[in-house]
C-alpha cells in the first residue's frame, strides 16, 4: 500500500500573520484561501493548511528539506529578523546551525510556538 501525507492543519492565533511568517523565510506562494483556512502548498504536494484558534496552541515540529541555496537564503531572512535559531531540539545551542548527512540545518520558533526546522539533507535512518 502506497501512504502519502497529502495536508495537515497548523492550529494558529492567526493565520494571515502565520502564513506571511512562513513564506517570508521559506519564499513560498500566496496561500490559497478554503473555507476557514489558508492552504500553504508546498512543492512535495503536501499542503499546511492554517486555522485560527481561540484554544491554546500545542506546538508541534515542522521540518523543511530545502537545498543548499535556498538554505542560504532563508537563514539570510532568520538573521535579518534577528530570531532566535538553534542547532539541536533541546535548544541548547542557540545561534548555531548542525551538520548532519552532509547537510545542514537549524531551529526556530514561528509566532504560534510552532518548532520549525530547515534541513538540505534527511536525516539517515540507516533503511
Amino acid at each position: 500500500m502506497r501512504v502519502e501525507l497529502n495536508h495537515t492543519i497548523v492550529w494558529c492565533r492567526d493565520k494571515q500573520q502565520s502564513t506571511r511568517f512562513l513564506r517570508d523565510i521559506l519564499d513560498l506562494p500566496e496561500p490559497i484561501p478554503f473555507g476557514q483556512m489558508l492552504v500553504v502548498p508546498l512543492s512535495n504536494g503536501v499542503s499546511l493548511d492554517f486555522f485560527d484558534s481561540n484554544e491554546p496552541i500545542a506546538a508541534q515540529h515542522y521540518a523543511f528539506l530545502i537545498s543548499d541555496a535556498e538554505f542560504d537564503r532563508a537563514f539570510a531572512r532568520i538573521q535579518a529578523k534577528g530570531l532566535a535559531y538553534w542547532a539541536d531540539p533541546a535548544k541548547k545551542q542557540l545561534g548555531e546551525t548542525y551538520v548532519h548527512n552532509g547537510g545542514r540545518g537549524l531551529y526556530f520558533d514561528d509566532p504560534d510556538g510552532h518548532f520549525l526546522e530547515i534541513m538540505t539533507r534527511p536525516y539517515d535512518l540507516g533503511s
